[in-house]
């Protein structure tokens, strides 16, 4: 049987590049060398060496996070490379990494997100205005990026403005979104046209973080994930089918990870990752190993989704 040739695409220019290397780094030792020829590609400095190579080139598995990565960027040039891959394409990417744009999908199709409002580089902010529609805490973040970056919750009035000014650092518009107290999870679903949810993922930051921000992300120990989650039938269920309408309604394939809050018997959609993480401490290869589905096979199913 022939090896395939698998483009293993990592690092690139983005705030979570260190992220994507540790992704990458954990893909290259899970995949399988009796099935696969793998060649590791950074876009930082191999773009030219990538479209060089793209005739030998059967697959490419993109472990990209943030801008130029996740966006819909490397998966425009694939395409025009002719080069299947494991995740996304261009246009639900694109949809999914803008939270707004992806709010405006979730609303269309009635799925239920926080209240929020949208603030550009010249709007002046309103405090009495926002205390009066959403009340305190409030989130403020950026519209583009993951991982949390440039993400904070405010408890006072008179920390919204240093918080605007932070997440501006990272994008042009910003997001203000009323404050959800409740339970967070996360809903994975690996498929195309058919799908299948994963288990739902329980998360409880540890008592030194705020919010499931960067470090809580990544640093080991520093947040409990609960897997499956400790909710009722009804709510897994709400939450599974609510992870498989934003898959596709954003257009995704392969595999995405949608975020959400539980507030009593509702729950509220964050936003839909479609390059969920892939290191040691990603939240969906945990899904998928507590569905049955170990991560070395969990690589082979997105490999088979992307070629059938």
């Amino acid at each position: 049987m022939k090896k395939l040739t698998i483009a293993l695409i990592s690092g690139g220019t983005s705030t979570e590049r260190m992220v994507s290397i540790a992704g990458g780094d954990h893909v290259y030792n899970a995949l399988n060398n009796e099935l696969y020829r793998v060649v590791r590609y950074d876009p930082k400095i191999d773009l030219g060496l990538l479209v060089a190579d793209a005739k030998k080139i059967d697959v490419a598995f993109v472990v990209m996070h943030g801008l130029f990565g996740e966006d819909g960027s490397i998966q425009g040039l694939l395409d025009l490379l002719d080069i299947p891959y494991q995740c996304t394409g261009v246009l639900g990417s694109a949809l999914a990494m803008n939270k707004l744009a992806s709010k405006r999908v979730y609303e269309q199709k009635g799925l239920p997100v926080p209240p929020y409002t949208v603030l550009n580089q010249d709007d002046k902010v309103d405090l009495i205005a926002l205390e009066e529609r959403f009340g305190l805490p409030l989130v403020v973040k950026p519209v583009t990026g993951g991982s949390s970056i440039g993400m904070k919750i405010v408890r006072s009035k008179n920390a919204v403005k240093e918080a605007v000014e932070y997440a501006f650092k990272y994008d042009k518009t910003v997001l203000i979104e009323k404050y959800i107290k409740g339970v967070e999870i996360t809903a994975g679903v690996l498929g195309n046209n058919s799908m299948t949810a994963l288990p739902i993922i329980e998360i409880i930051p540890g008592d030194s973080y705020d919010f499931f921000n960067y470090e809580a992300k990544y640093k080991k120990g520093a947040t409990r994930e609960i897997c499956p989650a400790r909710t009722s039938d009804f709510l897994t269920q709400k939450a599974q089918n609510y992870g498989k309408e934003a898959h596709r309604a954003l257009f995704c394939k392969g595999y995405s990870r949608t975020d959400m809050i539980i507030e009593g018997n509702d729950i509220y959609l964050l936003e839909t990752n479609t390059i969920p993480g892939m290191t040691p401490t990603s939240l969906f290869p945990l899904a998928a190993k507590t569905a049955g589905l170990p991560f070395d096979k969990l690589l082979d199913k997105l490999i088979e989704l992307c070629v059938a």
